[in-house]
């Protein structure tokens, strides 16, 4: 079960947070009112060179523990409560917080480690070292708005509609193996990375020990965390391409291989002996937001539904066809990806910026 939708406007043009709103009411009977949230790209301008960190605590003291551990090792710039509202359907959750900071160069220097690197072991040592204390989002321009309630209820309590971005994703959870709790609650996100999913990894075991040999905790009790940490393990510290990242995370399989020309065949062979332990296995349908734009892929068998539309310079991805025509009844065009293929999405000042490269 669960539901999902993406939004990419390729010309860089902001999107009102209340049209991927829209999206997700329409597949409210996707989820089960125990989880919903979205991610939002753009929507931080004033703030764009700033690391903003979207933060949930159980109590005082995880907050209060926390200020101290973000004025320890961070410049905090603005340090204040996420806007909601009250909204029907939505019981009192975690205390919300957001800081905008940035990392002193000097102690990366001293550190002799990249600034992402040390925002990522921020991210791991909140999440694991203080009690009461997750992290939501801690990318820049962007932010995760999640909780448990169905979409429209927390796009409603997270005041949504005030926000504007050039990409949007989004969830509706439906659990089935793990709680429904907020932190638990669909996207989840690391640096730039966010990711919502619509189906069961059967390889959680398996991926969750191989991102951990790398200093990735998965703490979050539901197994889409750990594709967060694999897009960055394997875009951003090993540097491959976002389609290279698809086709390891969802190798062809043998048999496709067997089938391929020699220097595809060994090309795939390889990708598939360095990242086995990478690969995801079981049904899955996921869409990855990015500060360049959205990725949707599903699984080698597709065994939950993806469609994808376009029209003009906005591209849509959702569970159901409905949830798109719902904001664009007319699209340019419609199509079923195939199996395992991914919907790359880039921001054309991205495309152009690889061009001239």
């Amino acid at each position: 079960m669960c539901g999902l939708a993406g939004i990419c406007d390729k010309s860089g043009a902001l999107i009102p947070g209340e049209v991927i709103m829209k999206m997700m009411a329409v597949q409210r009977d996707r989820g089960n009112g125990l989880g919903a949230g979205y991610a939002g790209y753009g929507i931080y301008p004033e703030f764009a060179d700033h690391y903003c960190f979207h933060m949930m605590y159980d109590s005082t003291e995880a907050k209060e523990a926390c200020d101290i551990y973000f004025e320890r090792n961070f410049r905090v710039d603005r340090n204040e409560p996420l806007p909601t509202q009250k909204t029907v359907g939505i019981d009192a959750g975690p205390i919300l917080w957001r800081y905008f900071v940035t990392v002193d160069d000097r102690i990366i220097k001293q550190k002799d480690t990249t600034e992402q690197d040390y925002v990522v072991d921020a991210v791991m040592h909140i999440n694991t070292a203080i009690d009461g204390a997750f992290v939501a989002s801690s990318g820049k321009n962007m932010g995760v708005f999640k909780g448990v309630g169905f979409p429209e209820e927390i796009g409603h309590f997270y005041r949504l509609d005030e926000y504007e971005g050039h990409t949007w994703t989004a969830h509706n959870r439906f659990p089935t193996n793990t709680p429904g709790w907020w932190g638990g609650a669909h996207p989840f996100a690391l640096l730039d990375f966010s990711i919502v999913h619509n189906g069961e990894l059967s390889s959680y075991g398996i991926n969750s020990r191989y991102v951990e040999q790398f200093g990735y905790h998965c703490t979050m009790g539901t197994d889409t965390e750990v594709v967060a940490y694999l897009f960055d393990k394997l875009m951003r510290k090993d540097g491959l391409t976002v389609e290279q990242a698809c086709r390891a995370l969802a190798a062809p399989l043998w048999s496709e291989i067997d089938r391929m020309d020699e220097a595809d065949k060994a090309y795939y062979t390889a990708l598939r002996r360095k990242y086995g332990s990478a690969m995801l296995n079981g049904p899955f349908a996921i869409v990855l937001g990015t500060s360049e734009g959205m990725i949707a892929l599903s699984d080698r068998i597709k065994l939950r539904p993806l469609v994808a539309a376009e029209s003009g310079s906005i591209v849509y991805v959702a569970s159901e066809e409905s949830s798109i025509r719902e904001v664009c009844p007319d699209p340019d065009r419609v199509w079923t990806p195939r199996a395992g293929e991914a919907v790359v999405v880039r921001l054309d000042r991205v495309s152009r910026k690889a061009e001239v490269a």
